[in-house]
């Protein structure tokens, strides 16, 4: 067995990167599940707490389970094995496996560069404003110039390329012309209007509907929509880069996830 650090300690590690006080006021971020006095020495990365998930986590002797989406997300007010997230969490709980998760608050530092980073974005800039940390402007997804300008269709193969995706939905003309881009990862309906405000020329992002993406359209903004997992997807491996950085006493693994979805 490897070094270990307690569960506490591995949190103000955390805490440097993704300070909770940064998530939305409706987000659920932090220790869901575990005892802040447990020894850590296996971590388990992954984007959603899903049973498979879970499941992989006991089979691999993890003692902490991070991801980015909050596995109790809205009131929970008993866990037992009546339903699908109280069995997670009673699972989690009789391994002594602590779950912890760095949703809105990695959004913003952390998720949102680094996606922009994938795509090279220049001059860039928070697309949906949160504040200030450290002297610093913070906020959701990121606004700025392309390397270069390109048609639609080259943006979204770019796109494709740079986050591993076999598709990507493309609201409008593939060969109208880009040269200011806004990216989103995750859903992006709310980014929409902030888009239209900087004068994006496409937005890059997911969960867009009919509705929102012809409507995108006739305003002139062109959208690529990668699918909610498509760009957060990044999330376990940035993770895994960073935790092996700096916790180089403990095993960091990351789990087996793909879509949860597929196509024919």
């Amino acid at each position: 067995m490897g070094k270990s650090m307690k569960c506490r300690e591995l949190i103000a590690v955390l805490e440097e990167l993704a300070p909770e006080a940064l998530a939305e006021s409706w987000d659920n971020v932090g220790l869901l599940a575990g005892r802040f006095e447990k020894e850590i020495t296996t971590v388990l990365i992954a984007v959603d707490a899903s049973s498979p998930v879970v499941e992989e986590a006991i089979r691999r002797g993890a003692d902490l389970l991070l991801t980015h989406h909050p596995l109790i997300f809205s009131g929970c007010k008993r866990v037992n094995d009546g339903d699908f997230i109280g069995r997670r969490l009673v699972s989690l709980l009789r391994h002594d496996i602590c779950c912890y998760a760095m949703h809105t608050n990695f959004d913003i530092r952390g998720m949102a560069d680094a996606a922009a980073d994938r795509f090279d974005l220049r001059e860039r800039q928070a697309l949906l404003p949160a504040g200030e940390a450290d002297g610093k402007a913070e906020g959701i997804g990121r606004f700025g110039t392309l390397p270069k300008t390109m048609t639609l269709r080259e943006c979204a193969e770019s796109v494709k390329e740079a986050f591993g995706l076999e598709s990507v939905r493309i609201f409008g003309d593939g060969e109208k012309s880009l040269t200011r881009a806004a990216i989103c990862p995750g859903s992006g309906r709310s980014a929409l209007g902030r888009a239209l405000e900087l004068k994006a020329d496409v937005l890059i992002t997911g969960d867009i509907d009919h509705h929102t993406g012809i409507d995108a359209m006739e305003q002139g903004l062109s959208i690529l929509d990668a699918g909610h997992y498509g760009l957060e997807k990044l999330f376990a491996p940035y993770m895994e880069s960073w935790l092996k950085e700096r916790c180089r006493e403990l095993t960091v693994l990351r789990a087996a996830q793909s879509s949860p979805f597929w196509t024919v």
